[in-house]
């Protein structure tokens, strides 16, 4: 079959049949042997015709067709007012380059071009797919739909899906696969909490540790749903794509729209398999940090240690005690602009407030910088307050809905960026306050979703995206040495889109640590953890009410890109040696944390997890087990460690403990006193452990002899 095409990476392999009509997948998994035979196999073994169907048989392509006969969700959706609304395609070129190929499509009769980009990365084995549409008409064409579509083995009955809130992000939760569809969307404006778009299906009970499973990611900011089914004849496929508004996009001719990339790879080593190929991916492909090889800096951010109280004098306070606990970057968070002494006002008016900083924030920063710190500050650039002089002066650059009352959430409107103006009055500001100061960070916040966006009398969703794409983008062109966090009240809006500008983001705005265990085990399957934010809070975290011990506390936050959000000037001293404590351990760890292959334990008890990291060599590892609630059993469990080198000797060691013994008369023996286990043995029998007191954790270091 001279029109198959095969792509394959060390572990993976995808054969794709490309004839006259659209191509389809006909195999992707673990990876085929090299054989001449295979072309004739897949012509030998290719799908029946069953009774009572479609004569000739359907075809799940890359971009599935109404028009030839198959009854499930097509991959297009549009008409030329009301015509051309069931296209037909036909293959008119493939083109390869390495392990990328490109398919050109055609329908005359609608005057629709169709590519289809496909790329599996052979140091990555993460699937890249996307596709572009090109009216070729002389009339407008209004597209409804366009998405990525992969067809699926049947095996893969079982979807593990993210769900959330604000302050409980990147919760996990499983389906059945077996009939029908599932539909997760999200209508927000912004990537959400509610409904990250990222999946996992694969073989029932699949687990981090075992089974066969596809991992998807579709990069983007915005609206987007995706679609999984299974057939009536079996056949299962996922579909992902951004999710148009109606009207939202309509192609002149010679317009074209592209989809929003769709990440995909393949495991037959469970979840952890996934994980570590979007690390991988993110690492090589997606996030640039302006000074590579710069190790990442410990955070202070004083949001929930100042609030809106704002006294340079004290903040120089601030500053001095954050680097005697071993700070390396310090975030003035909001506050700082003029007439922001609280939540309801000044959005927009990015001025520098005087009343409060009477000599310029210059005082400040050259005490962060004497202190061997970097400064970084807090913005929100896309919002504007209704009490806000710029408000005042263009309310029509408020991103609504012309007569319709706009809801205000969180106090606060959406700037249309859209707007030329608009756009270059918040660039403006944003240069202006980077070329005044030496700052080098930023917290770019984004604290509300989008409700009726209209411009030019249009839904505005995909627009505003956009906008916002290029904004960041000219903040970068113009100060390229600037790092920049993507946060959204917390984690609302990453994804691998976002973090090709930036190279941070913020999880959650809850710091309580036992949220944060479930928070950052979810974000973990997606994203490495020198770009994941976590911060060591204050002892009662202000965002759940609850207390933890300092040790809990520094345990949850090593594990991801470290940082303080508190107040350490008014902090005791034995809270300071906490805090300097673990920023010193996670300093001494951040070699390994951040470039290491980060996995997750299955446990086999509900009320524990344990995840950890070992080193590419091999040679090192550490390993967090942390205790969630109260045991149901009077005796732990092992834990099987993934990763290590079989043939290996390591000597395990506990590094920290966050709980007291009173639950064990003896430990095991380990705790005690470094024992010398060998990889095998970990991996394929477990060290066991104590049983802990409820939220609680404890660090464990096992280094090659």
């Amino acid at each position: 079959m001279s029109n198959l095409i095969h792509l394959n990476t060390d572990t993976t392999s995808l054969v794709i049949k490309a004839e006259k009509s659209l191509p389809e997948i006909l195999y992707w998994g673990k990876r085929l042997p090299e054989d001449t035979g295979l072309d004739t196999f897949f012509e030998a073994n290719h799908h029946p015709v069953p009774q009572a169907r479609i004569d000739t048989g359907t075809v799940v392509s890359l971009c599935p067709e109404h028009a030839r006969g198959l009854f499930t969700a097509p991959g297009l959706e549009g008409c030329r007012h009301g015509d051309d609304w069931t296209p037909e395609f036909s293959l008119s070129e493939t083109t390869m380059d390495g392990h990328r190929v490109r398919f050109l499509c055609h329908d005359p009769r609608a005057a629709l071009q169709l590519v289809i980009n496909l790329g599996l990365n052979p140091g990555t084995d993460v699937l890249e797919t996307s596709l572009t549409l090109t009216n070729q008409g002389d009339s407008g064409y209004q597209l409804r739909k366009l998405t990525n579509t992969l067809l699926l083995p049947t095996h893969a009955r079982e979807i593990m899906y993210f769900h959330g809130r604000w302050t409980h992000e990147f919760q996990t939760e499983r389906k059945k696969l077996d009939r029908s569809g599932f539909i997760l969307e999200n209508r927000r404006g912004r990537t959400s909490h509610e409904h990250f778009p990222g999946i996992m299906i694969g073989q029932p009970n699949f687990s981090e540790t075992s089974g066969k499973v596809y991992g998807f990611h579709l990069g983007w900011s915005g609206n987007h749903r995706f679609h999984a089914e299974a057939m009536s004849d079996g056949r299962r496929y996922l579909q992902a794509g951004e999710l148009l508004m109606p009207g939202e996009v309509e192609l002149a001719p010679g317009a074209s729209y592209s989809t929003p990339t769709l990440y995909s790879t393949y495991s037959n080593k469970g979840l952890n398999g996934i994980s570590q190929n979007f690390h991988r991916h993110v690492r090589r492909e997606i996030v640039r940090f302006p000074e590579p090889g710069k190790v990442r800096p410990v955070h202070l951010n004083t949001w929930e240690g100042i609030y809106f109280d704002h006294d340079p004098e004290y903040i120089v306070q601030m500053v001095r005690s954050a680097a005697e606990i071993g700070v390396e970057r310090f975030i003035i968070d909001d506050g700082w602009f003029r007439g922001r002494n609280d939540d309801k006002a000044a959005l927009g008016d990015w001025y520098l407030d005087e009343q409060k900083y009477p000599r310029g924030l210059q005082p400040i920063i050259d005490c962060v910088k004497d202190h061997g710190m970097e400064f970084g500050l807090w913005f929100e650039p896309e919002m504007i307050s209704p009490d806000s002089d710029l408000y005042r002066a263009h309310p029509e650059w408020m991103l609504h809905t012309d007569g319709y009352d706009q809801v205000t959430i969180r106090n606060q409107y959406v700037l249309n960026l859209q707007i030329p103006e608009a756009f270059d009055y918040v660039l403006g500001r944003l240069d202006s306050m980077l070329s005044e100061y030496d700052i080098r960070y930023i917290k770019w916040d984004m604290n509300r979703e989008l409700v009726q966006p209209t411009h030019n009398h249009r839904a505005a969703f995909h627009g505003q995206v956009q906008a916002y794409y290029r904004l960041v983008d000219e903040v970068r062109k113009r100060h390229p040495l600037v790092e920049i966090e993507t946060c959204s009240g917390g984690g609302g809006r990453v994804d691998y889109e976002v973090l090709k500008r930036t190279q941070r983001f913020w999880a959650s705005d809850c710091n309580d640590a036992l949220e944060r265990q479930t928070i950052q085990r979810g974000a973990s399957y997606f994203f490495p953890l020198e770009i994941t934010g976590a911060h060591i809070g204050a002892k009662l975290c202000h965002t759940t009410g609850r207390q933890h011990n300092a040790d809990f506390r520094g345990i949850t936050a090593l594990f991801g890109h470290m940082g303080v959000e508190l107040d350490p000037a008014r902090a005791s001293e034995e809270e300071k040696r906490g805090f300097a404590k673990y920023i010193a351990l996670h300093k001494s760890l951040r070699h390994l944390l951040h470039t290491g292959n980060y996995f997750r334990c299955d446990t086999a008890h509900k009320e524990s997890q344990a995840w950890g990291v070992v080193s590419q060599d091999q040679s090192e590892a550490v390993l967090m087990f942390a205790q969630l609630a109260m045991p149901e059993y009077a005796m732990s469990a092992t834990v099987l460690i993934p990763g290590l080198d079989p043939q290996k000797q390591y000597k395990v060691q506990v590094l920290e403990n966050s709980s007291s013994d009173i639950y064990m008369k003896r430990c095991p023996p380990w705790m005690v006193e470094p024992a010398t286990m060998s990889g095998a043995l970990l991996e394929q029998v477990g060290l066991m452990m104590p049983v802990l007191q409820p939220e609680s954790a404890m660090l464990i270091h096992l280094e090659e002899i």
